[in-house]
């Protein structure tokens, strides 16, 4: 178990990993067009997803304004960036 910035986070280790087709972890962030930038740099592909608009480089713009951006971990966990609508991230 650790504390991030006062937030429990609770990490287990088992022998096999399966991982899910769903959202596994997910952070919120101020600034997605830059971070997916840079993390695209950096070798980061980030999943597209039939049926949804996704920009050039894998970033949704929902409807109600969050902008959201999925990739992997190296054991096939999806994992997500989401920026809300006013720029700001929220917890």
């Amino acid at each position: 178990m650790f504390d991030v910035a006062g937030t429990e986070s609770r990490i287990q280790k088992v022998t096999t990993v399966q991982p899910t087709g769903h959202t596994a972890l997910g952070w919120a962030v101020a600034g997605i067009d830059t971070l997916v930038g840079r993390l695209s740099a950096r070798g980061v592909t980030f999943a597209r997803f039939e049926g949804l608009e996704q920009d050039a480089r894998g970033i949704w713009r929902s409807p109600g304004g969050a902008h959201v951006a999925w990739f992997r971990d190296p054991d096939g966990h999806l994992l997500s960036l989401t920026e809300h609508s006013a720029g700001v991230a929220t917890p």
